[in-house]
């Protein structure tokens, strides 16, 4: 497994936010993390990335342990909500900030970002700043910013949710096809079912502090408390999601 967190508890006073917390991750995974607002998903992510200290626990990344290391020193980079972008940088530099704070060679930048820019559909967009890009243009910057320094793990804290049902659909689909291009392993949290589904190569599901892990996407839609076929046989009903064909039957998207 590239990522171990074993029994991670977090309170802030009196109030519990995580409750004996246990995950893995392995290489090229995705981890949907699926959970109402305020049950603690968003604090966990915090604590693997390093912007929380646990209060209990431990956090292993490729086998060495990682609760004391610095923001910096841990190869694991973290995607909020919005896009949070260099507003005074162009397209270009924002992606290339990483390979810059790294001192990369400027030849090796260049070809770097240009590549990254077409897998992002951004090809002739460097040159413009922030400001002047549409919201999904703005996330799949921040993806390109985050992926190019090729982080261990990847996480991702409800990237689409402000994004209208047509660019969300479109990024969701630019995500699987990134990390897998690039082999990124990464942890997804959604209060979106049908989005875990689609995201996660395994599901977890979270409600107020508590972790329930599922060994494969099947068991997850299987199980009866979470009502994932039946979710997936009412989109089915409708006309259904393309990529949604065959989950009710045996889990697995059209793409793995």
């Amino acid at each position: 497994m590239i990522l171990s967190v074993e029994n991670i508890s977090k309170s802030y006073g009196p109030h519990a936010v995580l409750h004996d917390v246990s995950l893995a991750v392995a290489e090229r995974e995705t981890l949907a993390i699926l959970g109402r607002s305020g049950c603690g998903k968003t604090t966990l992510l915090k604590i693997v990335a390093g912007l929380v200290d646990a209060d209990a626990g431990s956090l292993c990344l490729r086998g060495a342990a990682i609760g004391d290391t610095p923001i910096e020193r841990r190869n694991v980079v973290y995607i909020y909500q919005e896009p949070l972008l260099f507003p005074h940088l162009t397209v270009f530099e924002n992606i290339a900030f990483g390979l810059r704070l790294r001192r990369k060679p400027a030849a090796e930048v260049e070809r770097a970002v240009a590549t990254m820019m077409d897998e992002l559909e951004l090809a002739g967009h460097g040159a413009k700043l922030p400001s002047q890009l549409s919201g999904g243009q703005r996330q799949r910057v921040a993806f390109g910013r985050a992926i190019i320094v090729k982080p261990d793990v990847l996480l991702l804290d409800e990237p689409f949710s402000s994004l209208d049902t047509e660019t969300r659909a479109s990024m969701q689909a630019l995500f699987r096809s990134l990390v897998r291009a690039h082999g990124v392993a990464s942890i997804f949290v959604t209060h979106d079912l049908k989005e875990a589904i689609l995201i996660g190569d395994a599901i977890a599901y979270m409600q107020e502090g508590r972790l329930v892990t599922f060994g494969t996407k099947a068991e997850f839609i299987a199980h009866p408390e979470f009502g994932a076929r039946r979710e997936i046989e009412f989109w089915a009903s409708l006309g259904g999601d393309p990529m949604l064909n065959g989950e009710a039957s045996d889990g697995r998207t059209n793409d793995e």
